[in-house]
Parts: C-alpha cells; structure tokens; sequence
C-alpha cells in the first residue's frame, strides 16, 4: 500500500499544476454527463444527486492533489485559510464586500444613461420573506462557492502562481473555471429560481475576467480562501438582491475588461502585493 501511495504521489507532483483540471473536469463531466437531455429538472431525483456528486470535484481534486503533493501539512493549510479572518486587512474586507454591489450599481447607471435598458435593477426585497427561497439564494451564493474555492484557488491557483505570474496563471484557472461552468446551461431547471439566464459568448469570458479580480484579492490578502469565498458570494448574493437586468450581463462585460486590463497593467508594472512565498507554501 505504501508503495502505491508513493507512485501516486509521484505521479500528482510530476503533473502538478496540470494534474487538478484534469480531476476536476474529469470527475464532474463523468457524472454530469447523464443529465444533458434529460427532461426531469436538475434539483430533483437522480439528476440532483448527479450534480451534488459532480458539484464536489473542486473540494474532491483539491484535497486530493493537496495531500498527494504536499501531504496532510498542505491540506492543513488549506483549511487554515478557509477561516483565518486575520489574513484580511479592514481595507480589504471593504473590498470583498463591497467591490460587486458598487460594480453593479455603477454598470447598471451605466447602462440606463445608454439606453440599454430602461430598468436595469429590480430590487428583490421580498425574497428575504421567503426562507425557502432565501435558504435556495444563500446556498447557491456562498455554501457551493466554498466548495470550488477550496480547490480552485486554495491548490490550483497556487499550483499556477508557482510556475506563471499572477496575469498567465489567472486566465489559465478562469478558463478551467469557465469550462466547469459550461454545461450549465445545459442542465434542465438550473436557473429556474434566478434571474440569471446566461449565454455562452458573454457568461465564459466573464467568468475568466471575474478570476483575475478574485488573483488580485487573493494575493493581497495572504493567499486567504476566505477572502475569496466572501468576494464570490457577494458577487452572486448581490445580482440577485439587485435583481439585475437580462440586458446588463452582457453590457457588463466591457467593464470587467477594463478592470482586468487596469489589474493585469498594475502587476506588469510591479505594484501588486502578492505574497512570495507561495512557491515554498506547505
């Protein structure tokens, strides 16, 4: 047993940091895949047992390539900052709090003094009267996002900034990241209960745009998956309160462009903050 345990280990570190998607996509795409076409909604029988399974690969690669390479003291790690609020400065919390809900305020006065639409936010507050719906929004805003954080961010964007900087490695874990997300708008029922409603040609670049804005929180705040969770959540909590608009999706992903491209500028120029011991992290 022994001996299998160190040819695995073996294997992880001589594929690391390509060994993640390939358990992360191969473990959710193999469960995922008797969904498509189905005509029974994602949130109910098998198909939602399938997601769940399917949903964990994230957690399941992470943890796995973190004691594979690093052994019980990185997946150790991993958990410390899951919960260490102390890596996070006062100035920082502000930002992962309130980066989405100015972001989306700002796009949306944007969009109204354009015309893109004439009522770009519908303020949901009614949705805090009903538990069941408010349990449905909170789960999807920050309980699934903890699960792909602990591996997407927590291993594999360490295991990218060990070899690339900060630009090649975020674009590199977005665009993983974006793949994952893809069959989702395949999956009979997903959206149902959101006002969300993507479409491929805007949604996937966005989400490898949102990433670089989550490698900039990341690396200021002491590698903290905390940090990352909390800015995800917002990020999903804030659209739905907001009731953003059908049309403001797509509009917004402009804006996102030129916040990376400022991001992408700031570290060419060597004023970003990320730590440097992440190459010699457990």
């Amino acid at each position: 047993m022994a001996t299998i345990i160190h040819r695995y280990r073996a294997l992880a570190r001589s594929m690391r940091p390509w060994g993640f998607p390939l358990l992360y996509l191969g473990w959710a795409f193999l469960f995922w895949s008797p969904i498509f076409g189905s005509e029974e909604s994602v949130w109910t029988g098998t198909n939602l047992i399938l997601f769940l399974v399917g949903g964990a690969s994230p957690l399941i690669a992470g943890v796995t390539m973190a004691w594979l390479t690093g052994g019980a003291e990185r997946v150790r790690d991993i958990g410390h900052r899951l919960i260490d609020v102390r890596r996070i400065a006062p100035t920082w919390w502000l930002v992962v709090l309130l980066f989405w809900p100015v972001f989306d305020l700002l796009t949306a006065g944007a969009a109204l003094a354009f015309g893109v639409t004439d009522s770009p936010i519908d303020i949901r507050a009614e949705i805090l009267a009903d538990l069941g719906a408010l349990a449905f929004l909170v789960l999807l805003s920050f309980v699934l996002p903890a699960v792909e954080e602990v591996g997407l961010r927590g291993y594999y964007l360490d295991a990218l900034q060990e070899r690339f900087s900060p630009t090649v490695a975020g674009l590199l874990n977005g665009g993983t990241w974006a793949v994952w997300h893809a069959p989702f708008v395949y999956f009979p029922g997903y959206y149902a209960n959101t006002t969300f409603n993507p479409e491929l040609w805007w949604w996937l670049p966005s989400i490898v745009l949102q990433t670089l804005i989550f490698v900039w929180v990341y690396n200021n705040t002491d590698r903290s998956i905390l940090a990352i969770l909390v800015i995800h959540g917002m990020m999903n909590l804030t659209g739905e309160l907001l009731g953003l608009a059908p049309e403001l999706f797509p509009f917004q992903l402009p804006f996102l462009v030129l916040v990376a491209a400022a991001l992408v500028v700031s570290w060419q120029r060597g004023t970003d903050t990320r730590s440097k011991d992440v190459a010699g992290a457990p």
